[in-house]
């Protein structure tokens, strides 16, 4: 009887840990897919707000940098295969984005490495790395 027990114990324990997990991929995917629409309209301010706070803090946007983002508009947003495992609590996706110059109307495409990571405190998950780099060449 204590072995029956025992088990029911440990399988209750890994279902919820499995209920938290899907939590977190369901909160993920909500969170990417708000990213993505908000860089598709081109708001790349308020695509700013995804980055963790503290990061946010030590490097705010300069006005540099604002009045890049906005000289181009987002054409095209791929998240390719989407976002794959890189280490507890952290996911990694490459995004190839399409920008237009407002100015020429020439189109260009950039690679931006993304990294997220989850805060169990907030059970939020923020942008580690920042915003794309839309200096590339």
């Amino acid at each position: 009887m204590r072995r029956i027990l025992s088990i029911l114990a440990l399988l209750s324990v890994l279902l919820l840990a499995g209920c938290a997990t899907q939590k977190q991929g369901d909160i993920l995917t909500t969170t990417l897919n708000a990213y993505s629409s908000t860089l598709r309209w081109g708001d790349f301010q308020s695509a700013a707000q995804f980055i963790d706070p503290e990061i946010r803090e030590k490097h705010p946007l300069s006005a540099l940098d604002i009045a890049r983002y906005k000289q181009v508009k987002v054409s095209d947003y791929d998240d390719g295969n989407g976002p794959l495992p890189a280490g507890k609590g952290k996911v990694q996706q490459t995004v190839h984005i399409s920008l237009v110059n407002i100015h020429t109307q020439t189109e260009r495409s950039i690679v931006d490495h993304q990294i997220w990571q989850y805060d169990e405190k907030t059970k939020h998950w923020w942008l580690i790395s920042g915003l794309p780099d839309i200096t590339q060449d």
